[in-house]
């Protein structure tokens, strides 16, 4: 009620500014923004859900931005949503309406010494525009970390997995359906990169899985059981091999996870397990399209080398190791600068030797690799912090899972595990795409706290 008069105020403001503007037409939607603004309050965490909701979707506003001749500097949902989360964040803050003792997090000191020593090689750069650059991006990962930490309480993680799922299978529904207008025939949903589509399609996978098995019913289950395998589909569309490794070793993990439910599978399905299989596997081959499968025999000749006219791809991903370790020996400390890996590529000859139409533009490519990246453009020091920072997240998925098991709650295990399964395929896509502010990244950073918490607050609890 105190907020009434304020509020009053402010949505005759704004209609009074709206009609002013060259954009009168939009005063009308001041009261449904006011009220959603108000329901956003209430629901922070409704926010969130939604901006990681409309991550897969992200190439639809680019290709609008590119349309309207922006920079991609203009306003989108996403943005917005983000601005009215702080605002909101800030102002319960205020309140006392929250608490920043939710804030804790033992991921804190780890990426408090990273975000110093980043500052200290921004410092330095001898590219400070390039570098001020890398740091708005990261900036907006460590607002939504901590968003995640601070509205943790709030979040419902089944809820969240169903997000995610839906939204990138969703994404995969398309890419099955245009994979012959896409690049190379390869399925890239609505994104600019099969490789980035499978790093999506990787991190939903493990919680496409979780809801299968959580699944309360057989209808409800035979539901979810669809975007699983829509997920697995466009994955084989995409023809990443490192989507494919990555989820061959989730697939590993979690088979070890639900190791005594496969005993009893074993046992009692096996002769429907091994008709399963006697029709999946002669007919896997037939339903990946034939470059992916080129691009797998590929790998097998890596024994004699690496052949840049046999895969140009596995040929510039050495380049950049090189180019890579070049700089971290010439600046070990504090790195050539953050942003800075794809200027210092262009000076070599790799550059000219890879660029496929000749462009200036192809001659500056990223590490596609996090890690080299981070050790190159910001120093061993800082790299190793970062890389302590994805550790120490999936410690914290491991210690909240083992909690649980021995509390006898399978299904806040589950949910650690299959989180903690979507943070390692993050992780291990970390070594194949140089994607250090993706939202993903920094969410799941956070949930990784947000589990832990929770796991030692329990623990406290119940201790004498």
């Amino acid at each position: 009620m105190v907020l009434t008069l304020p509020l009053a105020l402010l949505l005759g403001l704004a209609c009074l500014l709206l009609l002013a503007s060259p954009w009168p037409y939009l005063a009308p939607l001041a009261f449904p923004a006011l009220a959603a603004l108000a329901v956003l309050y209430r629901k922070p965490v409704w926010g969130l859900l939604v901006m990681l909701a409309l991550v897969p979707f992200e190439g639809l506003f680019s290709a609008a931005d590119a349309a309207a001749g922006s920079d991609g500097a203009g306003l989108t949902l996403s943005k917005l949503l983000g601005l009215a989360l702080i605002a909101i964040a800030a102002l319960q803050v205020l309140l006392r309406q929250l608490s920043l003792q939710h804030l804790r997090s033992n991921l804190w000191p780890l990426l408090l010494a990273f975000l110093a020593w980043y500052l200290l090689s921004l410092a330095f750069s001898s590219h400070l525009g390039l570098s001020l650059q890398q740091l708005r991006q990261l900036a907006v990962g460590l607002v939504l970390f901590s968003l995640t930490v601070l509205f943790g309480r709030d979040f419902d993680l089944p809820a969240l997995a169903r997000v995610l799922v839906l939204s990138v299978a969703s994404t995969c529904v398309v890419a099955l359906l245009s994979t012959s207008t896409q690049p190379a025939s390869r399925a890239i949903g609505l994104l600019a990169d099969p490789n980035y589509f499978a790093l999506l399609i990787s991190v939903a996978l493990p919680l496409a899985l979780l809801l299968v098995v959580r699944a309360p019913r057989w209808p409800q289950r035979l539901f979810w059981l669809a975007p699983l395998l829509l997920l697995l589909a466009g994955l084989g569309r995409t023809g990443s091999r490192s989507g494919l490794l990555v989820v061959l070793l989730t697939a590993a993990i979690a088979t070890w996870h639900y190791r005594a439910r496969l005993k009893h599978l074993l046992t009692y399905h096996l002769g429907g397990l091994i008709l399963a299989a006697a029709i999946a596997v002669p007919l896997a081959p037939a339903l990946l399209p034939d470059s992916f499968i080129q691009r797998l025999e590929v790998l097998a000749s890596l024994k004699s080398g690496v052949k840049a006219y046999a895969d140009t791809s596995l040929a510039r991903r050495s380049a950049y190791v090189v180019v890579g370790s070049q700089i971290i020996a010439e600046h070990p400390l504090l790195g050539s600068g953050p942003g800075t890996f794809p200027l210092e590529f262009a000076k070599t000859g790799y550059a000219i030797a890879f660029s496929i139409r000749g462009l200036p533009v192809e001659l500056f490519r990223e590490a596609h690799n996090t890690y080299l990246g981070m050790f190159s453009e910001v120093g061993v020091p800082g790299g190793l912090l970062f890389v302590g920072l994805i550790l120490l997240s999936l410690r914290n998925c491991q210690l909240a899972r083992r909690h649980w098991l021995s509390r006898g709650d399978p299904e806040r295990a589950a949910l650690a595990a299959h989180f903690g399964l979507s943070c390692l395929a993050l992780g291990c896509f970390l070594f194949f795409l140089s994607v250090p502010s993706h939202k993903y990244l920094w969410v799941m950073l956070g949930i990784a706290s947000f589990l832990r918490r929770q796991a030692d607050d329990d623990a406290a609890e119940v201790r004498p």
